[in-house]
């Protein structure tokens, strides 16, 4: 019998309550703070790679933009230099056509001015010929005016400065003379006339240009 009280008194004892371990619960609060920390790494490294991302994708647009303005600017160079050879190729055409006749210019004038002496010589001595000679003199006059007007068609314009101011550009002066009737460095007199073709010249006007008076000198 007292074996059975003892047994009942052994069984209505609470069992033993386990203490929580310490050292488990700090090493969960340690594991939780370690994977905190992995996220938060791994958080920043993935905006760390954005970032770098974007920054990498900031330079190459900004060296296409760069790639594509150097072309535009090679196009743009291009197409003037284009214009310009263009521009240069249709003025020297230009030129071989309005300047071809230069040379046959040249070698015409001695002849135009061979017309023009013998027609000047004809009006000297009109009165002093006789009806053939005059016929023969009318034909050369009339000669003459047909050849300057081809040569007016063909660009070539005489240069005739009587009385204007001495051009150096297209007149040759063949001496220096006093006249009070005429302004210092005008053209006095024409000697031989001078041709432009187109408006370059071909020849220049030789001329006799005025020049002051010298002051008569003091007797002593």
């Amino acid at each position: 019998m007292a074996d059975e009280n003892d047994t009942d008194i052994g069984s209505d004892e609470d069992p033993p309550v386990s203490q929580p371990d310490e050292n488990s619960s700090d090493s969960a609060e340690d594991s939780d703070a370690s994977s905190d920390e992995v996220q938060a790494c791994a958080i920043d490294d993935e905006a760390a790679e954005d970032e770098t991302v974007g920054t990498s994708r900031e330079e190459e647009l900004e060296a296409v933009r760069k790639q594509l303005a150097d072309a535009e600017d090679r196009a743009l160079r291009a197409v003037a230099e284009a214009e310009n050879i263009r521009k240069r190729a249709d003025k020297a055409v230009e030129n071989a056509h309005k300047y071809a006749l230069e040379s046959l210019t040249e070698n015409l004038l001695p002849v135009l001015d061979s017309l023009e002496k013998a027609v000047e010589t004809a009006a000297d001595n009109d009165q002093e010929n006789d009806g053939s000679v005059h016929a023969t003199l009318q034909g050369i006059e009339l000669s003459y005016k047909l050849f300057i007007d081809v040569l007016h068609k063909a660009g070539i314009t005489s240069i005739d400065p009587t009385g204007e101011p001495f051009d150096p550009q297209y007149h040759e002066a063949m001496s220096m003379l006093e006249n009070p009737d005429a302004e210092p460095g005008s053209v006095l007199e024409v000697v031989q006339k001078g041709y432009t073709l187109n408006d370059r010249l071909v020849r220049p006007a030789r001329v006799f240009v005025a020049k002051e008076m010298s002051e008569p000198k003091k007797e002593l």
